[in-house]
């Protein structure tokens, strides 16, 4: 059977796929197998899933969902999807911060490459890590948790580490959040007031075709109660959806969550698509970048310079925020951080055309998402990553004999 990941972009050059269904025999697999990597909800765009050697899924290991009230925690399957994780959580009268766009992905997966949703004071999903749980190389259990020595390296581990079979998540008390879309703001006046703009909600999106490189498509703004700032949008030009919107020019509203400023329940909120439908465009690429926010005046106006090029090729195009963290290999590392994210038609020789004239246009803190689709080279990378050479010492200490490794990872200087 060919293996593909979630857009068909990427058939996997594995030999084959295992399921395990214990800890026991994920241990036996990965002690006997040369290569093996960890398989998530095949959601990334680039090759960082793929090897050579055996794909490992969790998807048929038993489904945890540990809530320790009085700590605030949870201790959850790697292999589960936010989707599914949630409810639970909701029930329990817990949330997480934040969510990503989809609720489609892997808990682990997200975590792994530094996926991550949108607010000026919130951090990637990474962030609300406090203990990671891995099958090392030599089919052995080892816990990390937040303040180890190596914990700051390990959470964002690109799959190099080991396997992650389970997460300890930092949960907060369940809340609800209204979201809200406006149409047609100007950059010109959302770059002026961007700070107000991006703070007008606890989460906020900017999306955009280029088609038109002054304009702004939609501002989507998710609040809880009484933290909508709408006047902020409407300064920039935007003015309120007339009715529900998808991100995608022409596609439908229906997979899309709730609008119209209805509050309800926090995880069918954060999201932009119900776990029930196929979300973004379906078959589609992937790009993003992600710069330091200082940086978002120099950003834009290299991309409205390359508007004409971008948007035959695009779908939509989304800008997102997060908080600065200190997870080595996270793309927000050490700095406040927007997402520069491109939703591509399905046209892998025009947009691998494209993406070097994107990246040499775009400010040198550009880093990017490790599960999408760039061609920027290693050296670029690793000199945007203050902590790369601790992090590759910390992968050959921890997988001496390459058993986590594969062309993704060698082709960044990690094998």
């Amino acid at each position: 059977m060919v293996e593909t990941n979630w857009a068909g972009n990427l058939t996997y050059r594995a030999e084959g796929v295992r399921e395990p269904a214990s800890l026991g025999e994920l241990a036996d697999i990965v002690a006997q197998t040369p290569r093996v990597r960890a398989l998530g909800s095949r959601h990334s765009f680039s090759p960082i899933a793929d090897t050579d050697g055996v794909l490992v899924s969790l998807a048929s290991m038993p489904r945890e969902i540990e809530i320790d009230t009085d700590a605030a925690t949870a201790r959850v399957s790697a292999g589960l999807r936010h989707g599914d994780l949630v409810p639970a959580l909701d029930a329990a009268g817990f949330a997480l911060a934040n969510l990503a766009s989809l609720p489609h992905i892997s808990v682990a997966g997200a975590v792994a490459t530094g996926t991550h949703g949108s607010g000026d004071r919130i951090g990637s999903l990474a962030t609300q890590v406090l203990g990671v749980e891995l099958m090392t190389a030599d089919g052995e259990a080892l816990t990390l948790r937040r303040g180890d020595p190596d914990f700051d390296g390990a959470v964002v581990g690109l799959g190099a580490l080991g396997i992650v079979t389970h997460l300890t998540l930092e949960l907060g008390p369940a809340y609800e959040i209204a979201q809200t879309v406006y149409d047609s703001a100007r950059w010109d006046d959302v770059l002026a007031r961007f700070d107000a703009v991006t703070g007008a909600g606890d989460s906020v999106s900017l999306f955009t075709t280029w088609q038109d490189a002054d304009t702004i498509d939609q501002v989507w703004v998710k609040a809880r109660p009484g933290r909508a700032n709408a006047d902020a949008v409407l300064a920039a030009g935007g003015r309120e959806a007339d009715g529900p919107r998808h991100p995608v020019p022409g596609v439908g509203p229906e997979p899309c969550t709730v609008q119209g400023g209805v509050p309800g329940p926090w995880h069918s909120r954060l999201p932009h698509f119900r776990l029930e439908f196929t979300p973004s465009a379906g078959a589609e690429l992937q790009s993003e970048y992600l710069v330091d926010r200082r940086d978002v005046p120099g950003a834009v106006e290299a991309l409205r310079a390359l508007a004409p090029a971008i948007a035959p090729l695009l779908y939509v195009c989304e800008v997102r925020t997060m908080a600065a963290d200190d997870l080595w290999l996270s793309p927000a590392f050490g700095r406040e951080t927007v997402g520069l994210h491109f939703t591509w038609r399905p046209d892998p020789a025009g947009v691998e055309a494209l993406l070097p004239r994107i990246e040499d246009a775009l400010p040198a803190s550009a880093r990017p998402h490790w599960g999408k689709v760039f061609a920027m080279d290693a050296d670029r990378i690793r000199s945007r990553y203050p902590r790369w050479d601790e992090f590759a010492v910390l992968r050959s200490r921890m997988d001496p004999g390459g058993r986590f490794t594969n062309a993704y990872l060698a082709r960044l200087g990690l094998a």
